[in-house]
């Protein structure tokens, strides 16, 4: 974010805001703020946000096995971010941003990593301004290959989070790759940055919606409207959805409960509920043709709470709002085995990763 310490009418894509990044890059090593690591090592990061606690390993992985789906997306990426992420990669010829993976848990890899954490003191471990706590384990020699040994029967990977950096760290090292007449595999831009973490230590969170107008419906209309396209609409006493298949929505002062019935037919990305509250609502009933170009619609992290979508709606910034039941970590891997690609605004992640304890330089 080197473009904020650069007058405000500077482009974000300027030369010079990439300029600022290395030279930032290049004090904070000069000062000593970061120190590059003696030997070869992996990290583990434990995250802990109220009573909620994820543990993921931090190391590189390959681009190879971003190329080959071995590690499987579920987003499209937009080029502009792309283009931008992978010159700020370049310019500064490293991850300096950890990208966010998942996989199948193995009970190995749990067994081991639990050992270093009863046996090792942390490197790092602070309370950040939010109140969520990072915890880091420094993990070298024999204890670092017992858990690459523990890993190695795990098939795959996810991005949960990262799709642009990701895709950016993988056209960086191809780039190089087919710029170096004497490439033998063993160059640093072949790794990419990444904390894996086990999906049943994983937190969802949903990601709301809230509409700009009722898009000329009074709400009596649109909720009749609702009960003719299918859904089970009735008043709600809570505001949160308690199971799939079903939404709360927020509607002139009140919350609704808008249910319907799960279609087995339903591939993967057709069965989620955004999906359905999209094809079946959003866009006949409320005009969302594209939920990725129209601004009468308005994406809303859970972590925000149902709270921001009465306020929307109270204020009259917003006709209407959804508050949506969370993708499951199984349902994004089924639709990311599938080759499928999720709805846009999907999955929010929580805990965020934190920028700054760990850096991959390509050179």
């Amino acid at each position: 974010r080197a473009e904020i310490d650069l007058p405000a009418e500077v482009d974000p894509y300027a030369d010079a805001v990439y300029e600022k990044a290395l030279e930032n890059f290049q004090k904070l090593q000069s000062d000593g703020a970061l120190v590059r690591e003696p030997e070869p090592c992996l990290y583990l990061y434990r995250q802990t946000m109220g009573d909620h606690s994820q543990v993921g390993i931090a190391g590189v992985c390959h681009i190879d096995d971003y190329e080959n789906d071995i590690i499987k997306k579920h987003e499209k990426t937009r080029k502009v971010k792309e283009d931008d992420r992978t010159r700020l990669v370049d310019t500064l010829s490293a991850n300096t941003g950890p990208i966010f993976l998942t996989y199948k848990g193995e009970s190995a890899v749990d067994g081991t990593v639990a050992q270093i954490m009863a046996s090792e003191a942390p490197a790092f471990d602070m309370v950040a301004e939010d109140g969520v706590g990072h915890t880091v384990w420094r993990v070298a020699g024999e204890a670092a290959a017992a858990i690459e040994a523990a890993f190695a029967p795990v098939p795959s990977a996810y991005v949960a989070d990262g799709h642009h950096r990701t895709a950016s760290a993988w056209r960086v090292g191809a780039e190089r790759r087919a710029a170096n007449p004497n490439h033998n595999g063993t160059e640093l831009y072949n790794w990419f940055l990444c904390v894996l973490f086990p999906a049943d230590q994983l937190r969802i969170l949903p990601y709301n919606r809230a509409v700009s107008d009722l898009n000329g419906h009074t709400p009596e209309s649109l909720i009749e409207a609702i009960r003719a396209a299918g859904f089970y609409v009735e008043p709600a006493a809570d505001k949160e959805p308690p199971a799939p298949c079903e939404v709360r929505m927020y509607l002139a002062g009140a919350w609704h409960a808008v249910k319907w019935d799960a279609d087995p037919s339903a591939d993967p990305v057709n069965a989620l509920d955004v999906s359905v509250l999209q094809n079946r609502l959003l866009d006949p009933i409320l005009g969302i043709d594209d939920p990725r170009t129209n601004d009468r619609v308005d994406f809303i992290g859970g972590i925000r709470g149902v709270g921001e979508l009465e306020k929307r709606v109270d204020s009259g910034s917003a006709g209407v709002a959804f508050a949506m039941y969370p993708v499951t970590v199984e349902q994004l891997m089924a639709i990311s085995d599938a080759g499928q690609i999720m709805p846009p605004k999907s999955t929010w992640f929580e805990p965020k990763l934190r920028s700054g304890f760990f850096i991959h330089t390509l050179d």
